[in-house]
């Protein structure tokens, strides 16, 4: 088969799949589109019922049964339920490391400059980091969550954005379209609203590149309107990954159920008891005397009148089993052991050992980069959309030329005394400009106008030292005082004279 045939074949499909949606919308069988798309709204709800405690598989362990000796019911006796939440402990760890600091946005085009301020302050408006540790959060606790960026006009009517954080924990169903290259074709929002009358009505938006349907279930069959997508985009981040305690699940439901089981045993065994002799009973003091005294007629002695049965050992096989198990859980999970000791003595390290320290947050990092960045690339390019096309028509030129990078923080920070001194360096070796060396910094935030304040305050200092020293063209100060000017006359005399002098002498002959 050829590559046009393949072409052509690859084309065919991909119209008869658009084709056959376009008249299931027609035809508004919504329900049938819903069937088609991808969704892991069952797979989200069992991640969440793992990450909640209160429905951990140790909750169900059932209260323990009490019978007298001819096996007659006397009473329940409640047995102990610990769960462990290493699952926000594992998730939050791995949030830090990824988005515990901003994302810093780069500009690496020239010439847009206004667009890539506008981007910078639609960033900070919307609240962007915020919104996307969100998502990071509730991705690795249900597997998916989305970022929808909605345009709309405010109060004076003019053009805004804000963005909304989807998750099936907040009551909202994602569903998906890909084609067979993995490329996203549609995404759609499914939610109730409560309207008039306190009736919940269900909604189910798609949005596309070209049409936003907006879909709603009547009591009989669907409504779909069409509304013009003015970004040109779908306007959803989408974040799919696996919940982040995946493969360790079994480990934490066994520590679980050995710590809730050891809980137990120590409530029969951890107190002494008492063993006497029943002569004793009657003796036994008060419990408020003072000075107490018991009396024994035992002739071999009170260890064997009375004694207390302690539990001098508890299993050592199971103290190695629950530190065997902590263990493997987190570093199956890749996540460091961060305890009061361990913070006590990270605090003096620099920057670059608490990395060496984590390393193994550092990995885990390292391996959701590989998916976020594409995920931060197609934020900006949406964003740049949003701003050419919705926000402000007149930089649409700008938009389409506007290339914006990022780059991931590190979550403790840069040794900044080491990288002042590295650009230092660099600088006075002549191996890098002052713009560049400028956006390295670490303690300038924007660039662009720190260049601008540097260009000031440079031009201020020579147009200092112009009015003290003179210009340099050597034409001296617009003013001076008497005695000046008369220095000056006197040595234009002098000057004069001078070459009257050279005139009148001969050349000498050689």
């Amino acid at each position: 088969m050829t590559f046009f045939e393949l072409f052509r074949n690859y084309l065919n499909q991909i119209l008869g799949r658009k084709q056959e949606f376009y008249e299931l919308l027609a035809a508004k069988d919504i329900g049938t589109i819903k069937d088609q798309m991808q969704t892991r709204g069952e797979e989200a709800l069992a991640a969440l019922r793992e990450y909640t405690v209160d429905t951990h598989p140790v909750m169900k362990r059932e209260d323990k049964i009490i019978t007298d000796k001819n096996g007659k019911f006397k009473r329940k006796e409640s047995v102990w339920k610990l769960p462990v939440p290493y699952q926000t402990y594992i998730n939050e760890i791995a949030l830090v490391f990824l988005y515990g600091r901003p994302v810093k946005w780069t500009q690496i085009s020239d010439g847009t400059d206004a667009a890539f301020a506008k981007f910078q302050e639609v960033i900070k408006r919307t609240r962007f980091d915020s919104k996307i540790r969100q998502c990071k959060r509730l991705a690795g606790i249900e597997t998916e969550s989305a970022m929808l960026f909605r345009v709309f006009r405010d109060d004076d009517g003019q053009p805004d954005v804000a963005i909304r954080v989807l998750a099936k924990s907040k009551g909202d169903e994602i569903y998906t379209r890909w084609d067979q290259y993995e490329n996203l074709i549609s995404v759609a929002w499914g939610y109730k609203v409560r309207e008039q009358g306190n009736k919940v009505i269900y909604h189910f938006d798609i949005f596309t590149p070209e049409i936003i349907y907006r879909c709603t279930q009547k009591s009989m069959g669907w409504d779909v309107e069409e509304e013009v997508n003015l970004i040109g985009k779908i306007p959803i981040i989408l974040f799919q990954q696996e919940k982040e305690w995946a493969g360790v699940e079994h480990l934490i439901n066994r520590e679980e159920m050995i710590a809730s089981r050891t809980a137990d045993t120590n409530d029969y065994f951890a107190d002494p008891i008492a063993v006497m002799a029943a002569e004793l009973i009657k003796n036994l003091p008060d419990k408020k005397e003072a000075a107490k005294t018991l009396f024994t007629n035992d002739k071999d002695g009170v260890d064997k009148a009375m004694k207390y049965v302690t539990w001098d050992n508890a299993p050592q096989s199971k103290k190695d089993e629950l530190e065997w198990l902590q263990n493997h859980i987190l570093t199956n999970t890749f996540t460091p052991h961060i305890t009061l000791d361990t913070l006590k003595s990270l605090s003096q390290l620099s920057a670059k050992a608490l990395r060496t320290v984590m390393m193994l947050a550092d990995i885990k990092a390292a391996k959701r980069k590989e998916s976020h960045d594409e995920l931060l690339d197609r934020t900006a390019s949406l964003m740049t959309a949003i701003i050419g096309n919705v926000l402000d028509v007149s930089l649409r030129t700008q938009c389409d030329g506007l290339k914006v990078g990022h780059e991931f923080q590190e979550p403790f920070g840069e040794d900044i005394a080491d990288d002042l001194d590295n650009i230092n360096k660099a600088l006075d070796g002549g191996i890098l400009s002052t713009e560049t060396a400028v956006e390295m910094n670490p303690l300038v935030k924007d660039p662009v106008r720190e260049m601008e304040r540097l260009t000031a305050e440079q031009a201020e200092r020579l147009k200092q030292q112009q009015s003290i020293f003179g210009d340099d063209d050597g034409a001296g100060p617009q003013s001076f005082s008497d005695g000046e000017e008369e220095d000056d006359d006197d040595a234009e005399d002098g000057e004069s004279k001078k070459k009257k002098d050279d005139k009148g002498k001969k050349p000498d002959k050689k």
